[in-house]
């Protein structure tokens, strides 16, 4: 069973994941079993990079296609391997809702380390990464689990928390810039004056950008990320959009009208 995840990440691009003890995911965020019917007694934990380059007016992540997309792929083309070999088994794939902390659970496996940002950092694709798991009722000896590492972190170096535009990684704010991008409804005129300042319409790189262990960043070996991509918002492309396709955009979650708002913040000569 160990060959054959090994063989379906390799022929997905993917390097780094590793298999845990459900019991060791010790970060949990809920019951699965009220959920899913089923109690898990083993995690797949996965990681994508998705660097495929810069971008003018919104976050490096939200280029392509929303990355839900992609772990939803991978996750259930996971489970479909998983079953192939072990036909009853029980499985659910997540990625930013699962019952467990992801990062936590791929820090402990070793896929990281841990940011002052929060964020986790790994050795060859920095911090630009999603997390993404499976949780199956599998036996973790079945898919040949590690035993959970000790935590390690970054060089604390500072450069995070210096760059960051709202201070929240300081002590000194409430949210950080990405967030105020995302929120709906009006805007202060301090947070305004903060997208133009930075020229965001949505999201935040500052500090992974600052970060030393994203000095060079390496680009994903992973297709959907340099696919369709879209590295400068404009209130005509954004408007003119068709419903389908803006409803696969990582900033589509929040609806157009906060696009739109946020572009209109920026100016005209943005639009």
């Amino acid at each position: 069973m160990e060959a054959r995840i090994a063989r379906y990440f390799e022929e997905n691009g993917i390097e780094f994941f590793a298999a845990l003890d459900y019991k060791d995911c010790i970060e949990a965020r809920g019951d699965i079993a009220e959920r899913e019917d089923f109690t898990p007694r083993s995690a797949i934990v996965y990681l994508l990079p998705y660097y495929a380059g810069e971008t003018e007016n919104l976050s490096r992540y939200a280029a392509s296609l929303d990355y839900h997309i992609i772990l939803r792929e991978v996750g259930e083309g996971l489970i479909a391997a998983l079953r192939e070999a072990y036909p009853n088994a029980r499985a659910r794939s997540y990625g930013d809702h699962s019952p467990i902390a992801e990062c936590h659970a791929a820090l402990i496996s070793g896929l990281g380390i841990k940011g002052d940002n929060g964020l986790l950092i790994n050795e060859r694709y920095g911090s630009y990464v999603f997390v993404g798991d499976v949780l199956t009722d599998l036996p973790p000896e079945a898919l040949g689990a590690i035993k959970p590492l000790p935590v390690s972190s970054c060089m604390h170096c500072g450069a995070c928390k210096r760059e960051c535009p709202t201070g929240i990684l300081r002590g000194e704010g409430e949210d950080c810039l990405s967030a105020v991008t995302q929120r709906k409804g009006e805007l202060s005129a301090a947070e305004r004056d903060m997208m133009r300042k930075y020229n965001t319409a949505w999201g935040c790189d500052l500090c992974q950008s600052a970060c030393p262990y994203n000095r060079e960043p390496r680009m994903t070996p992973i297709e959907f990320f340099h696919r369709d991509r879209i590295t400068r918002l404009d209130a005509c492309s954004v408007g003119e959009m068709p419903k389908a396709e803006f409803s696969r955009r990582a900033f589509a979650w929040r609806g157009r009208n906060t696009v739109l708002r946020n572009l209109a913040i920026l100016g005209e000569e943005n639009t």
